[in-house]
């Protein structure tokens, strides 16, 4: 029989709102992607004030890259806050069920087992560990998807800016 991964486990638990957790690994990624693409309007910023200089009065598009830098930014903050009550939502859920399902077997055992560590330490072990979880599904795995996203859009940035300065970038990798 093949052993279940840990995820899988804790999506088990999280039912119907395991869905909440997809679309926050989603969301997160795309926000990473998002957040890139003011370093995109700041460089025709700097592209544009170098191709005209001395004149500046002849720079026009600068305030249009400036509220579109802006506007990206804002925009990936917002996706952000979506992917982290999307994976809250769905974290307290799996904390909710596996402290129903911890005392439902608790339940189940031997009276002594109950007393052999005290009511109020059981509660905060069953506090902690299940807070735990929600640690890691509502904060580590969005951030890790957008951790793995960054990269990605940074080296396809460095392309479009330079194709050659992005075959010279992996040239580490």
């Amino acid at each position: 029989m093949k052993k279940q991964s840990v995820l899988s486990r804790l999506m088990g638990y999280a039912g119907k709102h395991r869905y909440f957790t997809y679309a926050s690994w989603l969301l997160a990624a795309i926000s990473a992607l998002i957040a890139l693409l003011p370093f995109v309007y700041i460089w025709k910023i700097i592209k544009e004030v170098l191709y005209v200089a001395p004149d500046f009065s002849s720079a026009t598009g600068l305030v249009h890259n400036g509220i579109m830098a802006m506007v990206f930014a804002i925009a990936s903050f917002l996706i952000y806050i979506c992917a982290l009550m999307c994976s809250h939502l769905a974290a307290f859920r799996v904390a909710t069920n596996m402290r129903i399902a911890v005392t439902e077997h608790i339940a189940k055992l031997p009276l002594g087992f109950a007393d052999s560590f005290g009511s109020g330490k059981l509660r905060k072990i069953i506090n902690d560990s299940t807070g735990a979880t929600e640690t890691y599904l509502a904060h580590q795995l969005p951030d890790k998807y957008a951790a793995i996203a960054t990269p990605i859009g940074l080296l396809a940035l460095l392309f479009i800016f330079d194709w050659r300065l992005g075959l010279l970038s992996l040239i580490p990798v």
